[in-house]
Order: structure tokens, then C-alpha cells, then sequence
């Protein structure tokens, strides 16, 4: 990555962007995506603080409901904060985003449990996820906009799968600080108050992002294509681009879905190996570890390879590969459950989830003018996250429980990936392609 790009900044002045304003980006979107999926790693303990049930299994299906009701608002903070961001600019509604999630955070991490303060403890938990959801719907499009206008033209792959390769050093992370705590404390101490540890970590570290991205450049009314013009704001309103984009905005939910149901099956692994295979809590946390490590490299990679080879190619083999071998990875952990197959499985999904959703994240945005960039992007991604990322975990959670199969996350990941496949073989390739403006 170049160490300084210069771009047209709001009016005409030009910029010259360090690391430091790439590192800010990342680092907020990481924070608030570590608050969301640290959820789901301890969705066992808070199912068991917060929705006590007649069974334990009773119990995860309710916590994970509620984590599906952190993607209900998902679509609203994409509409409000996406339109705020071709608005106002990329910066303030960065900004809002992390104001938004160190509020649902704080609630999380501080909210005393169903025994303490009775039914108030999960009307409380899902308000917080509410806020989450809000606020992670908002931070997607404006995070993705920014950092494919600072990007030169010869690496917006590359920058752009920051904004994913952030979401796998937020899985890394929480793994990491999970796994500390299960090999730390005793069962008993994890389920009631060591889950609670990583959310208050995350509270520390909240301000920095804060202060990062207050220093940022704006992008909205220029970018670095030399093209100092500033947004003309009379011409028509964002609904008439994003009417005009329909296709294209239908067909990125499409490819949002397919990258959706494989992430979160990848991040549903530490409750799979717990709650299906009986595996260990610090083994099944070694897996957070392994994905977010895979996620993280593998998403740098994909947005390279596309930056060389084109963004459709790259897209499309890693999908298809991943709708061919996920079943015979879920087989094999199945049969073998063992730490060796739970890395191997794990790690294959989020490899090749990662290598494809970089460029996706990219084509979707270079196709997108600049007037809806932030706002389109967002309501794709937020309409396809919410429609499927918030139902994953639970519907195979049921179907593993209904038909008595473990290899059923499988199957959920081999269709909507093929139905993904279509939808990218349906999009132009954008390598190369003048940002619209």
C-alpha cells in the first residue's frame, strides 16, 4: 500500500493521505465489528445471563434470536447514515457510527442478568443489539466509499478489502481474548462474568478510534481521479440514482447473501464445536482464531489478486470452490471431530468466503456514482446481512436439531453460494474503471 495518495478533498484542496487515515478507517470498523460478532462467540453465556430457558439448547436458540435482532436495523442505519454520508460526508458519519456502537456496547457489557433485575436484563440486551445493528448498517457504505476514493486506481482492491480484512482482525481479536478466557477461568466464571470481559476491553479502546477519524480527510465532493468538481447536490435526488441502480443494487444483495450465510457459518464454529460436536470451550475458541487470522489474510489477498487478474474472476472461482467442498469439510468434522479437522474446516470456509468478498465489496462500489456510493452500498449490504446474516446461525441451529444431521450448515452454504455465483457472473467487470462522478 502506498505510504501517501493524493486526492481533491472537499472543495479543492488536495490531501495527502498517510497510513494513519487508512489505519483510522480500519481501526473503527474493526472496534464496531468486534462488538457484533463478539455476540455470537459467547452466545452460550449470554443465552444462559439473559434468556434462562427449559433447556440449554432452549436457551442458545433465544440468545441467538436476539442476536438475529441486531440485523432488524441494519437496513434503517443503512437508509439514515448512507444517506447522511453522501449528505454531509464520509467523516461524520463514521463518526456517528462509533458514538452509536460505544453505546450499545457500554449496555452489553454492563447490564446485570435476567436473575439480578428480571425481564428489564433482555429488553435491555436487545436494545443494545438494535443499536448495534444501526450502527454497523451505517458504518459499511461510508467506510467502503472512503476508502475506495482515497485508493489509486491501480489498488482499490487492495484498499478496499481493509474494510473486510478489519472484520477478520475483529474475529481474530475476539478469539484470541476468548480463548484467554476460557483457558483463564473456570466454566462457571465465564458464564457468569467472563464473557463480559471482551465488551469492556473494547470501551478502553473506543476513544482512539474516535479520535482517529475525527482527524480524517472528507472524500464526498471530490476523489483521487483528479476530478475536482463538487458534488452537485440540485441535479436529482439520491432516490432517483438509487432507482436508476436498481439492477445493480438487487444483484449486490444477491452476492452479499451468499458471502453472509459462509461468514457466519464460520463464525457460528465456536457454538457448533460447543453445542454440536462437544467439543472443549478453549478448542472451540481456537477456531475464532483460526477464521479471523484466515479472514483477515485472505481478504488482502483477494482484494490484490482482483487489482491484478480482474474483479470477476476473482470472485466467482472462490465461490464456486467453496459450493463444491464445504459439504465434505462439514463430513469430515463431523465424523473426526478433532482440533485438526475444526482448523481445517474453519479456515477453508473463511479463506475462500474472504477471497471473494473482497472484490465484491470493490465492484459493488466502483459501479456505484458517486452520489449514492455510500448510502447504495450500505442498503445492499444491510438488506442482505439482515435478511440472511441475522437467520444463519439460528436456521442451522434448528435444522441441526430437527433432522439430526451436523452437516447441515453445508448444505445452507452450497446454495446460496451458486445463487451467488449468478449474480456475479451478472455484474461488468470494474477494474480499471473512472470512479463516476
Amino acid at each position: 500500500m502506498d505510504d501517501k495518495v493524493a486526492f481533491p478533498a472537499a472543495g479543492s484542496a488536495t490531501v495527502r493521505v498517510t497510513k494513519t487515515v487508512v489505519a483510522a478507517t480500519v481501526a473503527g470498523n474493526a472496534l464496531e465489528f468486534y462488538d457484533f460478532v463478539t455476540y455470537a462467540f459467547f452466545a452460550v453465556y449470554i443465552g444462559q445471563a439473559f434468556f434462562p430457558a427449559s433447556t440449554p439448547f432452549a436457551s442458545l436458540l433465544l440468545s441467538l434470536a436476539v442476536f438475529g435482532v441486531g440485523f432488524i436495523f441494519r437496513p434503517l442505519g443503512a437508509v439514515v447514515i448512507g444517506a447522511y454520508a453522501d449528505r454531509a460526508g464520509r467523516r461524520p458519519a463514521m463518526i456517528l457510527t462509533i458514538g452509536l456502537i460505544t453505546i450499545a456496547t457500554m449496555g452489553l457489557a454492563l447490564t446485570p442478568s435476567y436473575a439480578s433485575i428480571g425481564l428489564a436484563a433482555p429488553a435491555i440486551v436487545v436494545a443494545c443489539r438494535l443499536i448495534q445493528g444501526l450502527a454497523l448498517g451505517g458504518e459499511v457504505g461510508p467506510a467502503s466509499a472512503f476508502l475506495i476514493e482515497i485508493a489509486p486506481p491501480h489498488s482499490r482492491g487492495l484498499y478496499a478489502s481493509w474494510q473486510l480484512a478489519s472484520q477478520g482482525m475483529a474475529a481474530f481479536a475476539a478469539g484470541v481474548l476468548g480463548l484467554l478466557l476460557s483457558l483463564i477461568l473456570t466454566k462457571p466464571e465465564l458464564a457468569d462474568w467472563g464473557w463480559r470481559v471482551p465488551f469492556i476491553v473494547s470501551l478502553a479502546l473506543i476513544p482512539l478510534a474516535f479520535f482517529l477519524r475525527r482527524a480524517m480527510p472528507e472524500t464526498l465532493e471530490g476523489s483521487h481521479t483528479g476530478d475536482p468538481r463538487p458534488l452537485d447536490r440540485a441535479t436529482a435526488h439520491p432516490r432517483d440514482h438509487l432507482r436508476d441502480h436498481a439492477r445493480l443494487i438487487v444483484l449486490a444483495v444477491l452476492i452479499v447473501l451468499g458471502g453472509t450465510v459462509s461468514t457466519y457459518v464460520g463464525n457460528y464454529m465456536t457454538t457448533y464445536a460447543i453445542a454440536t460436536l462437544r467439543m472443549s470451550p478453549a478448542l472451540a475458541l481456537s477456531a475464532t482464531v483460526v477464521g479471523g487470522l484466515s479472514t483477515g489474510i485472505f481478504a488482502l489477498s483477494g482484494g490484490w489478486l482482483s487489482d491484478r487478474f480482474g474483479r470477476r474472476p476473482v470472485m466467482l472461482v472462490p465461490r464456486i470452490a467453496l459450493a463444491i467442498v464445504t459439504w465434505p469439510l462439514f463430513l469430515l468434522l463431523s465424523r473426526w471431530p478433532d482440533a485438526a479437522t475444526l482448523y481445517v474446516a474453519t479456515c477453508a470456509v473463511t479463506a475462500l468466503t474472504a477471497i471473494s468478498a473482497a472484490p465484491s465489496l470493490t465492484i459493488i462500489s466502483e459501479l456505484l456514482p458517486r452520489q449514492i456510493r455510500a448510502s447504495g452500498l450500505a442498503i445492499s449490504y444491510a438488506i442482505g446481512v439482515s435478511l440472511f446474516g441475522g437467520t444463519t446461525q439460528f436456521v442451522i441451529a434448528y435444522l441441526i436439531a430437527v433432522t439430526g444431521d451436523a452437516t447441515a450448515p453445508a448444505w445452507y452454504v452450497t446454495v446460496t453460494s451458486v445463487v451467488t455465483a449468478c449474480a456475479m457472473w451478472a455484474l461488468p467487470e470494474s477494474r480499471g474503471r473512472r470512479l463516476e462522478g
